[in-house]
C-alpha cells in the first residue's frame, strides 16, 4: 500500500468536504441576509391609497394663501381665476413612512397598463409625508403652468385621473398608484386603479 497515495487522497478528500461545508454555509447565511433585508424593506414600504370616506376633513393650503378643506374619500377640487387647485384625501395602508415625490394629473385611462414616464412627473415644492395607518394628503396647483389649460378642461369633464410617485423615507421603493378622480354630485370622489412598482419587481 502506497501510504503517500492514501495521505494524499484522504487530505484531497478532507479539503473536498470542507470546502462543500463552507459552501453550504455561505449559502445558508446568504439566504439568512437575504430573508432579513426583504423583512427590512417590508418594514419600510408605503402603500398610498385614498382615504375612508369618514375620515377626518383636511383643510389643504397653498402658497398663495388659497385653501381647500377635502373631506375623507375625495379631492378638492377649485378653478380660481384660471387658477387651478387640486388636493387628495390619502392613507398610507403599508408599514412605512411614505415620501411623496410629485404627481402626474391626466386624462382617466381605464385599461391602460403603462404609467406616465418618471421624467414628466412634476416634483413637489415641499416634501409630503404620510406615517403608516395616517391620513395625508397630495397637492398640485396650475397657474402659470404649461398644462393649466389642460388639466381645466380636465377638470371641466368632471373625470381625470392622479399618477402618484412616491417611496420610502430612505428614497428606495419608489411606486407609481393611479388614483381616478370623478366628480359625482358635489363631490369628487377617489378610486384605486393601479398599483406599480418601481424598484423592485412588479408582482404582475
Amino acid at each position: 500500500m502506497d501510504w503517500a497515495t492514501v495521505s494524499a487522497l484522504a487530505t484531497g478528500g478532507g479539503t473536498l468536504v470542507l470546502a462543500g461545508t463552507t459552501y453550504a454555509s455561505v449559502r445558508s447565511a446568504n439566504r439568512a441576509a437575504r430573508v432579513a433585508e426583504l423583512s427590512l424593506l417590508a418594514g419600510l414600504r408605503p402603500l398610498i391609497v385614498p382615504s375612508a370616506d369618514d375620515d377626518r376633513v383636511q383643510r389643504v393650503e397653498f402658497a398663495d394663501d388659497t385653501a381647500l378643506m377635502v373631506p375623507g374619500g375625495c379631492a378638492g377640487v377649485e378653478v380660481i381665476d384660471d387658477r387651478v387647485y387640486v388636493a387628495l384625501s390619502l392613507r398610507n395602508v403599508g408599514s412605512g413612512i411614505a415620501v411623496l415625490h410629485g404627481g402626474f394629473v391626466t386624462e382617466q385611462r381605464v385599461g391602460v397598463d403603462e404609467h406616465e414616464p418618471l421624467e414628466r412627473v412634476p416634483r413637489l415644492t415641499r416634501d409630503l409625508y404620510l406615517p403608516p395607518g395616517e391620513v395625508g394628503f397630495w397637492q398640485a396647483s396650475f397657474r402659470s403652468d404649461p398644462r393649466r389649460d389642460d388639466v381645466r378642461a380636465l377638470v371641466e369633464s368632471g373625470r381625470f385621473s392622479v399618477e402618484l410617485l412616491y417611496g420610502d423615507f430612505e428614497g428606495g421603493q419608489r411606486m407609481v398608484t393611479r388614483i381616478a378622480v370623478l366628480r359625482e354630485h358635489d363631490r369628487w370622489n377617489l378610486r384605486v386603479a393601479r398599483h406599480w412598482q418601481i424598484d423592485r419587481d412588479d408582482p404582475r
